[in-house]
Order: structure tokens, then C-alpha cells, then sequence
């Protein structure tokens, strides 16, 4: 199992992801949608994984969501990097990891695959996402 860390700058919005496979076999996305290419965003998810988000202020947690509003996008409110999207779905969630923000993304060097969700509609993107996003574990300090 691969286990990863990673933080935002500051420090406020720690990750810790866990996967069935390590680094150099998960899939890699680049998205080519506006806020991912303004963030520089490289993501990667493992169903069989999960993920536990640490928020330790949660003032400065920014839940942002665009177009058809089905994921919070994870931006922390005092240094603005995107560390992760979570799609929520009655009491579960599940979520994409900005590899960006873990300790080691070097370690992350299958070849991304360049992806554009325009044409998916609501409820294919939440069925992708259910089946594709790792399980999440929330926690505040």
C-alpha cells in the first residue's frame, strides 16, 4: 500500500492518502478546465484507497464550486493552494487529490492523461466520481 502525506503551504489543511498502489502506478489527470490549468493541478484518486483531510482552522477552509456544483474544491482561505475536490453523496464522501500538494509528487510519474469533462452531465460525472475517488475521513484539530 502506498501511503502519502501533504499539507498546504501554510500548513492549515493536511492530507494523508492512502492507497492500493504505490506512487508510480496511479493514474494521473491533468484537467484542461480553467481552474485546474490556473492552479496547475495534477490529480490522482484510488477507490480501494481512502483519503483523511486534517483541517486545523476551519475559517480558512474555501469550499469552491463551479459549473455544475457537484464537488467542493479544497482551497485554504490564508495561503490559496487547491489540495483536494470532494464529492459528497448522503453521508459519504469521496475525493481527487491535487498530487501538487503531497510531500513527494515527484514520486508520480505514470503519464497523465489529459482529460475535459465538458460534456458530462450531473449525473454521470457523480457516478464517475463515486467509482473512481477515494473514500475520504474527515478531521478537524
Amino acid at each position: 500500500m502506498g501511503s502519502f502525506s501533504g499539507r498546504c503551504h501554510c500548513g492549515n489543511l493536511e492530507l494523508a492518502f492512502a492507497s492500493t498502489l504505490p506512487a508510480e502506478e496511479l493514474p494521473v489527470r491533468i484537467c484542461l478546465c480553467s481552474f485546474c490549468r490556473s492552479h496547475g493541478a495534477r490529480t490522482t484518486s484510488d477507490p480501494h484507497g481512502r483519503l483523511q483531510i486534517v483541517v486545523h482552522d476551519p475559517d480558512q477552509l474555501i469550499r469552491y464550486r463551479f459549473e455544475l456544483e457537484t464537488a467542493d474544491f479544497l482551497i485554504c482561505g490564508r495561503c490559496g493552494i487547491y489540495v483536494a475536490a470532494v464529492l459528497t453523496v448522503g453521508d459519504s464522501s469521496c475525493a481527487t487529490v491535487n498530487i501538487n500538494s503531497l510531500d513527494s509528487p515527484e514520486g508520480f510519474t505514470k503519464e497523465a492523461l489529459r482529460v475535459s469533462y465538458d460534456g458530462e452531465g450531473e449525473a454521470g460525472r457523480i457516478r464517475r466520481r463515486k467509482e473512481n475517488w477515494a473514500p475520504i475521513i474527515w478531521r478537524s484539530t
